[in-house]
């Protein structure tokens, strides 16, 4: 989204096995992207180019970044002996609303990540961090959660809006959602050729 427009959509398949392995598949027009993590290293597949190429450190950091601003990581203590978590406060959410916030201060990089949740029913609102641009300047970045759906006890945003410097970038909107499935750790190995890549994937 570009300036409250839509500029383009695709569907997708995201699968995650913690504390650090995901594979996105993305169609778009016919054409397959695949991106795919797995610890320090990933690779994406490009459907019109027919590649496989390693991603950049800059990618791969992209990629670490996500993971610690992720709501499921911090509900599930992935940061545990590596952040810190402490609690900020209430915070003004509008007229008569309030929500309680916490902080994640990682100890590598003091890099942080603040989590707010309605003070009403506890449900999380918003993430907020701040990132580099490359040059010297700190960009504002914000997830909102909404459309919370009941799936065997867990409550899971079904919408998620990404804001950049208080304008929305992009929405995530579920479909579905399964938790708890096994996964085989092979579909996160890079492959040695695209044939495999062009069908479905299979779970």
């Amino acid at each position: 989204m570009r300036e409250g427009n839509l500029l383009s959509y695709q569907s997708f398949i995201d699968v995650i096995v913690y504390p650090d392995s995901e594979r996105t598949e993305f169609k778009s027009g016919g054409v397959k992207i695949i991106q795919t993590n797995s610890g320090e290293s990933g690779w994406i597949f490009d459907g019109s180019a027919q590649t496989i190429n390693d991603q950049t450190k800059e990618q791969v950091e992209g990629f670490k970044r996500g993971l610690r601003t992720s709501l499921d990581q911090l509900l599930r203590g992935h940061w545990r002996g590596k952040a810190e978590l402490t609690y900020v406060g209430k915070r003004e959410a509008g007229v008569g609303k309030r929500n309680e916030v916490i902080k994640l201060t990682f100890d590598d990089d003091d890099f942080m990540v603040e989590f707010e949740f309605a003070a009403t029913d506890g449900l999380p609102i918003k993430a907020n961090y701040k990132r580099p641009n490359g040059e010297s300047e700190e960009i504002k970045e914000e997830d909102r959660y909404a459309q919370f759906v009941d799936i065997n006890g867990i409550k899971a945003p079904f919408i998620i809006d990404h804001f950049t410097n208080g304008m929305q970038t992009s929405r995530i909107n579920y479909e579905s959602i399964e938790f708890n499935k096994t996964i085989s750790n092979s579909i996160f190995a890079k492959p040695s050729n695209v044939k495999d890549l062009k069908k479905d994937l299979k779970l």
